[in-house]
């Protein structure tokens, strides 16, 4: 295995209700043909929009490719910018998913905290996004929307200790193109990567090189 790239994971969610192209695999699908650069290992995965599936899938993908960062991408028809979600909530999801299907207990992690913050300041990547000249709005969030967006994320973060992001994006053409999605995508993971790697210089290692 090379130990000098680091590997990402981007997930995007399949059709659902009014969404019968999602903008979020599309958007993964274009940054997946611009990636991350040579010293990245990306790897992209549709979502279908089911919460018995996101339950099964989200752990595998932690264990299978141990990455450094998951980001995943859901579209919001209420969005006209695209938007950084800081935090995942545990309850709250009565909304039916493709199967007709809620969880029972309304909730992701029995027992598990009502919030969990990503360890990644979305303030900053915003603030470097806005003003890297790439054209597009991006805006911050404290709430993903208590439907399966909301429910895949709280899942990563509790699996990863807040290593991972969510990025909404708004509906095709609503004003982007998939192509502008997928550059901002590109620059909005870049940067989040970049304040990874920062966090990681500060921590004293232990380990003799």
């Amino acid at each position: 295995m090379d130990n000098s790239k680091r590997t990402v994971i981007v997930t995007g969610f399949g059709p659902f209700g009014e969404h019968t192209v999602n903008a979020s695999w599309v958007a993964v699908q274009e940054l997946k043909k611009l990636g991350l650069g040579q010293d990245v290992d990306l790897h992209v995965h549709e979502v279908p929009v089911e919460y018995q599936t996101v339950q099964s899938l989200v752990p595998s993908l932690w264990e299978r490719y141990h990455p450094q960062l998951v980001v995943h991408v859901g579209v919001s028809g209420m969005a006209t910018t695209i938007t950084l979600e800081k935090c995942g909530h545990n309850h709250g999801y009565t909304g039916l998913d493709n199967c007709s299907f809620c969880p029972d207990t309304k909730c992701c992690v029995d027992g598990g905290p009502e919030c969990i913050d990503s360890v990644i300041d979305m303030d900053s990547v915003c603030k470097r996004v806005s003003t890297s000249g790439l054209g597009v709005a991006v805006s911050v969030s404290k709430d993903a929307g208590r439907y399966l967006c909301d429910y895949t994320y709280y899942t990563s973060l509790y699996l990863s200790q807040g290593r991972s992001a969510f990025i909404h994006v708004p509906p095709l053409g609503k004003p982007y193109s998939g192509e502008d999605l997928g550059r901002a995508l590109q620059a909005i993971v870049q940067e989040m990567l970049e304040l990874l790697g920062q966090a990681e210089d500060t921590i004293p290692c232990e380990h003799e090189h």
